[in-house]
């Protein structure tokens, strides 16, 4: 599964979410340390999920960037 993820530049460090995954949330003190930080969050998310018996969500966020003029 593919999901879509936000990192976020923080006063200190680096946060990351999953909007497709409500709760799903990792910190790092580099974007490479989010990025870890918010696979390992996936998986574990996922993993909590299956063990409860819930539905695991699709992927369905997008991600796009707009041009516009500073």
């Amino acid at each position: 599964m593919r999901y879509a993820i936000v990192i976020e530049k923080a006063e200190g460090n680096y946060s990351a979410y999953v909007p497709d995954l409500p709760g799903c949330v990792a910190t790092g003190s580099s974007i490479g340390e989010v990025e870890e930080q918010i696979r390992e969050a996936i998986e574990f998310h996922l993993e909590g999920l299956r063990e409860d018996g819930l539905a695991i969500p699709q992927p369905s966020s997008q991600v796009e960037y707009i041009e516009v003029a500073a």
